[in-house]
């Protein structure tokens, strides 16, 4: 099945992959209508705790079925996810390496009417920072699909965020979804644009407008920990110029991510993201992206003058 939204791709995969595994377990802290954890409740009635508005709660009971060989997903805004749980995810969870995965749902700038207290611009930098912390930022609703899948399969602590809103696919559908590697999403020779969630829609979007002009490689950066720094050593090697994009604070995310891989390299260096602010409230989420300059037109402006 195809899905256009990263929360319900999210939802009705888990209620699948939890007809095949009874050991999968969801958790939700007052936000199931949100999260789509509601459609695993209704699924699996025994298997979903409800746990209240209590994200620190939330986070030791699962650890605790983590330990007694359950698969627990915890589900709430990102923002709240990692940011009112971090004790108990940094403590108990990662320290433990446990198999807890946390769906940080609404990220980066997606909930646009809530404003700065529901946008969550740095939980890429908090989760990355934890030892044993694996980071996932799929771009669309069918790389979701698949790497919820890896997140089942793979053994110890992960986080995943996801957009609230519907827009449309950029990578392919059922492709197997390999954790720590980029992908590959066009070719290119002049300038290389990593990005991840869902700026790799404006980044290809940013190449295509500048074919003829500029070649320009996109590359799917889904996994922000851990990250193959050989494969994206090799994907800069014939570039001049390097780009980031992401919906997620320049400090601490895919940009500073990729700085490091690269910091031996010499190549210049520019990022797309929020300038070190929190969000703001907006009638929509173009309205939102707009304020920050996460646009298609400010990729293209950059990628412009990194090939100066």
């Amino acid at each position: 099945m195809s899905y256009t939204n990263q929360r319900v791709a999210y939802g009705n995969t888990l209620v699948e992959l939890g007809r095949e595994n009874p050991d999968i377990v969801v958790l939700d802290a007052d936000l199931g209508g949100s999260t789509m954890g509601k459609m695993f409740e209704q699924a699996y009635p025994k298997r979903h705790y409800e746990m209240g508005i209590a994200e620190a709660n939330m986070t030791s009971v699962a650890a605790g079925l983590a330990q007694t060989g359950k698969i627990p997903f915890t589900n709430s805004f990102a923002v709240f996810a990692g940011g009112r749980a971090y004790d108990q995810i940094r403590q108990t969870i990662a320290i433990g390496k446990l198999n807890v995965k946390i769906c940080g749902s609404s990220a980066g700038l997606s909930d646009f009417g809530d404003g700065a207290t529901h946008q969550s611009v740095e939980d890429m930098a908090i989760m990355r920072a934890i030892p044993n912390m694996t980071v996932l930022c799929p771009a669309d609703a069918n790389e979701t699909v698949e790497a919820v899948k890896a997140m089942v399969e793979m053994d110890g602590p992960c986080y995943i965020r996801l957009n609230r809103n519907d827009y449309p696919n950029v990578t392919e559908e059922g492709r197997k979804f390999q954790v720590g590697e980029p992908t590959l999403m066009k070719e290119g020779t002049d300038v290389a644009v990593f990005a991840t969630g869902y700026m790799v829609n404006l980044a290809m979007r940013a190449a295509e407008e500048l074919e003829g002009e500029i070649s320009v490689k996109v590359v799917n950066v889904s996994t922000i920990k851990p990250m193959n720094t050989e494969a994206i050593l090799e994907l800069v090697k014939d570039c001049k110029a390097v780009v980031t994009a992401e919906e997620h604070s320049v400090v601490g995310g895919l940009g500073s991510a990729i700085s490091e891989v690269l910091r031996k390299e010499c190549k210049p260096i520019e990022y797309v993201g929020v300038n070190d602010t929190f969000g703001c409230s907006a009638h929509n989420y173009q309205d939102v992206l707009n304020y920050h300059g996460l646009t298609k037109e400010h990729i293209v402006e950059t990628i412009r003058e990194m090939n100066r």
